[in-house]
């Protein structure tokens, strides 16, 4: 497995040497998050606020009123004590501010449901104008991070999560677009729309699947908003059933999203929303792998309810 917040960390590095005005700001927690990279070469343009992620937000607020571009970045479940700095002066005003938040969903697996944020997607995606990106693999949260920082002037939110990065795509073959979409897999009996890393939980169940007798597709929804709208209409029209899979809560992250969609498009097709259910917290436990199968979220899991739920469907 790869690491997303080495990827961050070469990205920063990179940026670093082309972007003069770049400026990252931390809470606290650079050798975890990976902005350590960043500070130690670029040290006048690094800023640690300590653990206040309120001050983390609004100072990169102000970097920004001041023409500076600042990346923001701290764990997860941590930048969401910032939400209502980031609704009432990041996005109010429309800064360029990129919010870069580790750690995300279940993959700070030791450290148990205090650390593991569930909701954020569905924070950051009610706001009026910030962007929420949820890459795949470290090739596509390097290109990613490059792509939101070198050329989108407002707000976003990426999603990382710690070091459970599957292999998704080769160095520089991934391009990155605001309201993208990649099909991995081809379907026929269902499509599977995921984001982050259970992109790679979504292929290696749909290699299950196949050997089954079912043709299930993968699609990597890394740009949760704006989301891909007509894609996922086409998609939707292709296939006789869809499915969403995420590290998040079914309510209000991807699964919400494409519900969303399907909904203002009139379209009536079969949908299953495989994640984290209300009313549900994470735990700790020794891996990753281990808290996916105490959720029914690793690829044997997945692939047993998703073949379970279409020949329910017949």
């Amino acid at each position: 497995m790869g690491s997303y917040r080495k990827a961050l960390a070469r990205a920063l590095l990179y940026l670093g040497d082309k972007l003069d005005d770049l400026v990252v700001l931390d809470a606290d927690t650079a050798r975890s998050t990976g902005t350590i990279a960043f500070a130690e070469r670029f040290r006048e343009r690094f800023f640690n606020v300590g653990i206040s992620e309120q001050d983390l937000v609004g100072r990169a607020a102000g970097m920004a009123i001041a023409g500076l571009r600042p990346v923001a970045a701290a764990f997860a479940a941590f930048m969401m004590r910032g939400w209502e700095q980031v609704r009432n002066t990041i996005d109010r005003d429309a800064l360029n501010v990129k919010l870069v938040a580790t750690h995300a969903g279940l993959s700070a697996h030791v450290d148990g449901s205090s650390h593991q944020a569930l909701e954020d997607i569905a924070l950051m995606r009610s706001l009026a104008r910030t962007s929420v990106v949820v890459p795949a693999d470290e090739a596509s949260t390097f290109e990613s991070v490059v792509w939101l920082v070198e050329r989108h002037r407002g707000p976003a939110y990426v999603r990382l999560g710690r070091d459970n990065a599957p292999s998704i795509y080769e160095d520089g073959s991934f391009k990155f677009r605001l309201g993208g979409l990649e099909v991995l897999e081809d379907g026929g009996d269902a499509m599977i729309l995921a984001c982050g890393p259970m992109v790679g939980v979504a292929l290696e169940a749909s290699r299950i699947l196949r050997r089954r007798g079912l043709r299930v597709g993968v699609a990597d929804v890394y740009s949760v908003k704006p989301i891909a709208r007509l894609k996922i209409e086409v998609l939707a029209r292709a296939q006789p059933a869809l499915v969403t899979l995420e590290d998040h809560r079914t309510l209000g992250g991807l699964g919400g999203a494409v519900s969303e969609v399907l909904a203002s498009a009139g379209l009536g097709v079969p949908l299953l929303k495989l994640g984290v259910p209300p009313g549900v917290y994470g735990s700790s436990a020794p891996t990753y792998s281990d808290l996916l199968r105490y959720l029914s979220l690793d690829p044997e899991s997945v692939a047993r309810r998703v073949e379970v739920w279409l020949r329910e469907r017949g």
